[in-house]
This record gives C-alpha cells, sequence and structure tokens, in this order.
C-alpha cells in the first residue's frame, strides 16, 4: 500500500504537532465520512450521516471513504451528480492527510472506530464516532486520552442522549420524585434470523482491499455469506447484539444509574439459539451489573415470541412477534418505590400515567458541529468518555460470557440465588426461550467477574483471561498505541 506519511509519522511517535485550522464565524466545517455503508442486508450509516450533516447550515460534506469500490463509487457519483464536490479515498490514512478536512465521521465496522479515532485527533481532526464506540475495553479508554491530548471534540451518539425525552425522565427519577431507585432494566426484544452457514471460506470481492478491511483484526477466511453487515455477530470485528443495541439503551441505564465507572461485578448468561449458523455472538443474552445502590439489569431477546413463528418470515414481523416489557421492546424502565419510568413516560405503582417527557437536548449532528466551533468540550451531549464508559458496560457483559460454560437453566438460577432482580428476570428469559421450543438444559452460564473500576481492570477469579480479552491483538501497522 505504500509508504504513507501518517503511517511514518506514528511509527516516529507521533513526535510532531498536528494540523489543526482555526475556524472563523463564516468558515465552513468540512466533513469526511469514513464507511460509506452496504446496499447489501441492513448498511448504509455513512450515507445517513452525510445527509443529516449536509442539512447544517455552514457544514460541508467534502470526501467519502471505503476500502470496497463497490460501496463508495456509487455514493460518490451521486454527490458529484447533485452538483457537490467531494472527494473518494479507499485508504483513512491518505484522507487524514488532507488539510481540505476539519472532521470526520466514522461508521466503520467497530474494529476500526479506535484506530481512526485516534489518528483523527492526532491529525487534528474532530471526530463524530457512531455506537459503539470501540471493540474493545483498552481501546476506549485511549481514545478519551487521545480527544484529551490533542484538544479533538470527539462526539460519540446514543439513542438515549438524542432529543426523545429519555435523558429528561431520568434526570426526574433521580430527583426522587418516585423515591428511591430500586434497580434499572434495559431491554432489547427485536427478533434477528440466522445469517445463514457456509461450508468453507467465501471468495473475497474484487472490489475490496480485505487486508485494509482487517485492518487491525486479525485477516482470517471469509466465513459468512456476507462481508458486510454480519461482521456484528463474529467476536474478531463485532461485539454482538449486546453491542449493537446496547449502547443505546445500556448508556441511559447507566445514566439513571449515576454510574461514571464500571461496576464492581458483572455476570451474563444465555446462547445462540434457534438455529446453527456461522454467527458466534449470543442472540438472547442476560447482563447483569452489580451496582450500588440499583444495579442495572439488559436483557437481549433475539428470538420471535413463540416457535409458531419460527417457520414464517418473523424477521419481517418484528414489530408484532415480541412481547413487551412496560410497553416497550427496545429501551430503559426505571423501577422505584413509587412507580416506574419508561423511556421518556413515569408512572405510578398502578400504571397511571403521571407525566410525559419533552426533550431539551439538541440534535446530536447539530451539537457536534457547534461544539467543533466552540472548541468546549464540555458543550457535546454525547462526549467520548460517555462513550467509552457505556461501552465497557457491553465489553465486560461479553467478557464474562465468552469466559462461561455450558450448562442448565437450573444451574444456572442456582448461580444467581440471591439477587432477586436477576432471578425474576432470568425466569422470564427462560419462559420466553422455551415458548421457542428451545433446550433450556443447554445455556451459556457467565464467568461472575469481579472489577476494579478505577484501573478499568478485571480482578480475582479469571483475571488473566477477562483482561486479555479486555485488550485487542493487533498487526502492524494498524496497532492501537499504549501512548497515543
Amino acid at each position: 500500500m505504500g509508504e504513507l506519511s501518517r503511517r511514518s509519522l506514528l511509527k516516529r511517535g507521533a513526535a510532531l504537532a498536528p494540523f489543526s485550522r482555526v475556524l472563523g464565524a463564516n468558515d465552513a466545517v468540512r466533513i469526511a465520512v469514513v464507511g460509506v455503508g452496504s446496499t447489501v442486508k441492513i448498511g448504509g450509516k455513512g450515507k445517513a450521516d452525510a445527509r443529516d450533516f449536509k442539512k447544517i447550515p455552514g457544514v460541508r460534506v467534502v470526501a467519502f471513504c471505503d476500502v470496497d469500490r463497490a460501496n463508495l463509487d456509487p455514493e460518490v457519483q451521486k454527490w458529484r451528480d447533485a452538483g457537490e464536490k467531494v472527494e473518494a479515498y479507499t485508504d483513512v490514512r491518505k484522507l487524514l492527510d488532507s488539510k481540505d478536512i476539519d472532521a470526520v465521521s466514522i461508521t466503520t465496522p467497530n474494529h476500526w472506530h479506535a484506530l481512526i479515532t485516534i489518528w483523527a485527533c492526532q491529525a487534528g481532526k474532530d471526530v463524530f464516532v457512531q455506537k459503539p464506540a470501540s471493540h474493545n475495553l483498552f481501546e476506549g479508554r485511549k481514545m478519551v486520552e487521545a480527544a484529551r491530548k490533542y484538544n479533538r471534540i470527539v462526539q460519540c451518539p446514543s439513542g438515549s442522549r438524542s432529543p426523545n425525552g429519555v435523558q429528561e425522565a431520568i434526570a426526574w427519577a433521580r430527583k426522587g420524585n418516585l423515591g428511591k431507585i430500586l434497580y434499572i432494566h434495559g431491554v432489547n426484544f427485536g427478533a434477528r434470523t440466522s445469517i445463514g452457514k457456509v461450508s468453507g471460506p467465501q471468495p473475497i470481492p474484487p472490489t475490496i482491499d480485505y487486508d485494509l478491511w482487517c485492518g487491525p483484526a486479525p485477516v482470517l477466511p471469509l466465513m459468512r455469506q456476507h462481508l458486510h453487515y454480519d461482521w456484528h455477530w463474529q467476536w474478531a470485528y463485532g461485539d454482538g447484539e449486546l453491542g449493537n443495541w446496547g449502547p443505546h439503551i445500556l448508556d441511559g441505564c447507566r445514566s439513571a444509574a449515576g454510574a461514571a465507572a464500571l461496576p464492581r461485578h458483572v455476570i451474563s448468561m444465555g446462547g445462540r439459539f434457534g438455529y446453527v449458523d456461522d454467527g458466534e455472538t449470543p442472540n438472547s443474552h442476560l447482563t447483569f451489573f452489580d451496582y450500588e445502590p440499583a444495579p442495572i439489569l439488559f436483557e437481549i431477546r433475539g428470538l420471535p415470541k413463540d416457535k409458531s413463528f419460527l417457520n414464517s418470515p418473523w424477521d419481517k414481523n418484528q414489530k408484532v412477534s415480541m412481547d413487551t416489557y412496560h410497553g416497550i421492546r427496545q429501551g430503559t424502565v426505571i423501577h422505584c418505590e413509587g412507580g416506574y419510568v419508561v423511556q421518556n413516560k413515569a408512572f405510578d405503582k398502578s400504571g397511571k400515567l403521571i407525566e410525559e417527557f419533552k426533550p431539551t437536548t439538541p440534535n446530536l449532528y447539530v451539537n457536534f458541529i457547534d461544539a467543533v466551533r466552540s472548541r468546549r468540550a464540555g458543550d457535546l451531549v454525547a462526549d467520548i468518555l460517555d462513550g467509552h464508559l457505556t461501552v465497557s458496560l457491553i465489553h465486560a457483559g461479553n467478557i464474562s460470557y465468552r469466559l462461561g460454560k455450558t450448562v442448565s437453566a437450573g444451574e444456572v438460577k442456582e448461580r444467581i440465588a440471591g439477587q432477586k432482580q436477576l432471578q425474576n428476570a432470568f425466569e422470564r428469559f427462560v419462559d420466553h426461550l422455551r415458548a421457542n421450543a428451545v433446550n433450556v438444559d443447554k445455556m451459556v452460564a457467565g464467568a461472575a467477574l469481579t472489577i476494579d473500576p478505577e484501573r478499568e481492570r478485571f480482578a480475582g477469579d479469571f483475571a488473566a483471561e477477562a483482561n486479555r480479552l479486555a485488550r485487542g491483538t493487533y498487526r502492524p501497522p494498524f496497532v492501537v498505541p499504549e501512548k497515543v
């Protein structure tokens, strides 16, 4: 791929000062989108980000970057046909060398988020990085350190910080308006079908630089039908459904708990049920975060309401095929002494609506641009530190699962004896699996992990294995550095 100045600079320890343009009041903020997105299955977040930024006065989308020409070229051509002057890149390092770009929007697969964010900060660019912030626990802290060291504005948005009234409802509950908060329950009830199973390695499309696509991750044979999107369900590149929906919902849960660090303990349980495919991550997953005084539960149900849907196109019927929890399928429920909060609504103990909260938070894209202009990270609604703290929960839950063993539901129940909220949730979790004809005598009971929140490291039993999974193994030159 040639010797690139950014890579060479990093090899020398990033000793030189980055380029950073001082924006005047009338200067346009020039955005580049990294990761255009595929049109196969689900995808295209980069395209959506570009459209959202383009709507903001004083913002210009000036470049797109994607390692797959099949994704990149049509989008670039569409913008050029509309009269927009946009550059095209397949290598993000070349893009970051450009002095004609002020900020980047990162919508790549998870395993690239941290390195591009760090490189961008070193290059004097501000960053809007989609969830989850990082692919492992180590990376997230390095992203925060890079943002602070290089005085960069780095936003990591989530659904619970969007202008939807959720943060306002959380703040109201935390003031004690419903009495003491007992526990917080995040749920994602959304059926998702199999990704299929291949009989051997699949051909790499000729339009893609697969080595560059893998980047920091190992270059593995393509063992899935769709190269794009289905990486979510393989550990080398994605973080499963917990990493896919968790940031949107767990961010609200963490806010409700008032948690500015990891919990002392975490345990998870579940499995990949209902089909055998090339996915490695669980599609049904229950995780308990032992915060004091109010713990957090996060529950994923990836199967339909019951087995009657299994032989029908139930992925097309997600909105009718799943049960609800206090009226929602995806979101945060705060259980209090005198009632409960569901997303942006508060109810008394009888279920009577008390109050519905209107949003006061700004649009996150506009908020990012405003902070880019003010140069105050404190203006951000979703600063990278919050993105890191929330995704740390996700990594902890996934690590517990990955270090688990296959046992029966009865054995899991014995292990969690004494945790009332977790036991009740687990019973409902098992009932849902049984309704889908799942053998509940074979599920993963995750390791009960102890965490040192200050050091963001695991301690006690399983510490060595957990800390190994908490950071990546990188291949040069795509290395997330210890010192940013």
